[in-house]
């Protein structure tokens, strides 16, 4: 086989970079959309062009997703919105959210997801989640992330580790903050001004009940929720699983 899997291996890194890329500049558009081009008043966009760059994605490409989001120039987003509710195996609710530019192609692809995860099933879920708005961000050495979250105006907050989320550096203080929907864009606004890097500022869903599972029931449910995120029209996955 002589480097045959070297070259295997490089190009099926490629390839996840690029679906990786291409769902950092779908956030980005959606961003621009809803809350405008500008990202010093768009938290969310701000956010996410932040992590575009740290992902090397090109000044080129982030200002076209920018412009084609907020409908500047001859390109403009053509994007649903669409949420599905359903159970991954073991019985744990998910909410899945997709962007796409044609739903009668993605909805049976996620269909077919989910009977290919088994015991996943499709179903009304979501009166089990709490829909809040979500900022994730850190700071260098220690601090006291509850005296941060009232100064913000945040009404819940917990710690975030390297290990969750790996925009977090290890050697910073993380925290995610829960917030009102409306709140989001102040709650960013604070912390960027008083020395946090916000990564995450999005609206999103918090389970309220978690299922107890054993080590290989959770390994089951995180098969199942990675082949999920994988699909190139899958923007978030909100699952009861700690």
């Amino acid at each position: 086989m002589g480097r045959q899997w070297l070259h295997a291996k490089r190009a099926v890194a490629s390839l996840k970079k690029g679906q990786a890329n291409g769902k950092l500049l779908k956030e980005i558009m959606v961003a621009a959309k809803l809350g405008g081009p500008d990202p010093d008043g768009n938290a969310r966009l701000f956010a996410a062009v932040a992590k575009a760059r740290r992902e090397s994605v090109t000044r080129d490409a982030i200002e076209r997703a920018i412009k084609k989001g907020a409908g500047i120039g001859g390109e403009k987003l053509v994007m649903e919105h669409v949420v599905y509710e359903g159970y991954a195996p073991h019985k744990v609710p998910l909410i899945v959210e997709v962007l796409t530019d044609n739903n009668n192609r993605t909805a049976p692809e996620v269909r077919m997801l989910f009977k290919k995860g088994q015991l996943g099933a499709p179903g009304s879920n979501k009166f089990l989640f709490e829909h809040v708005g979500l900022v994730e961000a850190h700071r260098p050495g220690t601090t006291d992330i509850e005296e941060a979250a009232i100064e913000a105006g945040a009404n819940e907050v917990e710690p975030l580790a390297h290990a969750q989320n790996d925009d977090i550096p290890a050697d910073a203080t993380g925290a995610r903050f829960i917030v009102d929907r409306t709140a989001v864009h102040a709650v960013s606004q604070w912390l960027s001004q008083n020395g946090w890097t916000v990564v995450t500022s999005e609206l999103g869903y918090i389970a309220k009940n978690f299922p107890a599972l054993s080590e290989e029931q959770q390994m089951e449910v995180g098969d199942f929720l990675n082949a999920l995120d994988e699909h190139d029209d899958v923007h978030r996955v909100w699952a009861a699983m700690k």
